[in-house]
């Protein structure tokens, strides 16, 4: 076995370590900020830090390998940089965030998380797995483009209808009843772990499912823990609302 597949292994340990403590302890950014996490910094300004590796770092990894980019290459940095490029230069500046700052410590280990991630992606697409020249024809490639698409649908709608909504109702936190918000209280981190499944279907790699698992690693306890929030913070919130799936959790 390779390097790099112990490496992955080892991540798929540390990433399932992750999901436990992420149920006993949510991430203290947004609703969920607490005191104890060291110095703060203006939140759009860890928001750029920690997701910048996604965009820089990938581009890298393309750019080393330029001469020998095939076409699916060149369509999944396409659709890489599509998610990311407006998850790090443009999200963080068209929402209103209710909590202006962040624990310098979240945003360095994002960062630090991101460097590895974006390495295991560039790294299996780039370099480990083999395509065939037709791959963006085939069926596998086709379906998970569409899946991603509509994942990345779910999510930007769903962030945008909580920035609309403070606009219209004032800042703060309010009940969402739009879209999805009528059956689920975290439909934007549905729509990512959506886009991720397509994410990994599209590439057909390893490196693809081992970011998915990480993307559930991390969101799912999140989304739990903000439908308590919700419940915990306002007495008529919804009670047939689920957490992240719809009608079931």
């Amino acid at each position: 076995m390779s390097n790099f597949y112990i490496f992955i292994c080892i991540w798929l340990i540390i990433g399932f370590i992750t999901f436990i403590y992420l149920f006993f302890e949510s991430a203290p950014y947004g609703r969920h900020i607490k005191e104890g996490w060291g110095i703060s910094i203006p939140a759009k300004l860890g928001w750029v830090v920690m997701e910048s590796p996604c965009v820089l770092l990938m581009l890298a990894y393309a750019l080393i390998v330029k001469d020998k980019l095939e076409i699916m290459h060149i369509a999944f940095l396409f659709l890489w940089l599509l998610h990311y490029i407006h998850r790090t230069f443009i999200y963080p500046f068209k929402i209103k965030m209710t909590n202006p700052v962040m624990p310098i410590s979240i945003a360095v280990s994002a960062f630090c998380f991101n460097l590895i991630n974006v390495s295991i992606q560039g790294f299996g697409i780039f370099y480990f797995t083999q395509y065939d020249e037709n791959w963006i024809f085939n069926p596998v490639f086709i379906i998970g483009t569409l899946i991603f698409f509509v994942g990345m649908y779910i999510n930007v709608k769903s962030d945008y209808l909580i920035n609309e909504m403070k606009k219209n109702k004032g800042p703060g936190y309010h009940i969402p009843n739009k879209f999805l918000y009528k059956y689920i209280s975290a439909p934007n981190y549905f729509g990512e772990i959506i886009e991720w499944i397509g994410w990994a279907i599209l590439t057909f790699s390893i490196s693809g499912v081992v970011f998915l698992l990480w993307v559930v690693a991390n969101l799912f306890p999140r989304a739990i823990g903000h439908h308590q929030w919700y419940k915990n913070k306002f007495e008529d919130y919804p009670k047939e609302r689920k957490a992240i799936i719809p009608g079931i959790i």
